[in-house]
C-alpha cells in the first residue's frame, strides 16, 4: 500500500516537472517572439496586434507569429 502511494507521488512529481519544462520553453519562446516583434520594421499597429496575440494566446500566438509574422529585410528580393 505504501509503495503504491510512493509510486503515485513519484509520477505526480515527474508530470509536474514535465509541465514546468514545457511552460519554461513556451515562456522563452514568447520572450524571443516579443523581442523580435519590437525590433521588426512593421508599423506600430501591426506590432500591437502581434504582441496581443503572443500575450493572450501564448502557444498559438507564438506559432502564428513564427509562420505568419513579419520577416527581416534581408529575405526580401532585391
Amino acid at each position: 500500500m505504501a509503495i503504491r502511494f510512493i509510486d503515485q507521488q513519484r509520477k505526480h512529481i515527474m508530470m509536474s516537472m514535465g509541465y514546468s519544462v514545457w511552460g519554461l520553453l513556451v515562456l522563452i519562446g514568447d520572450i524571443w517572439a516579443l523581442i523580435n516583434i519590437f525590433q521588426s520594421p512593421v508599423s506600430n499597429e501591426k506590432k500591437l496586434i502581434w504582441i496581443l496575440a503572443v500575450l493572450l494566446l501564448p502557444v498559438l500566438g507564438l506559432i502564428l507569429w513564427y509562420f505568419l509574422g513579419p520577416r527581416s529585410g534581408s529575405a526580401q528580393p532585391g
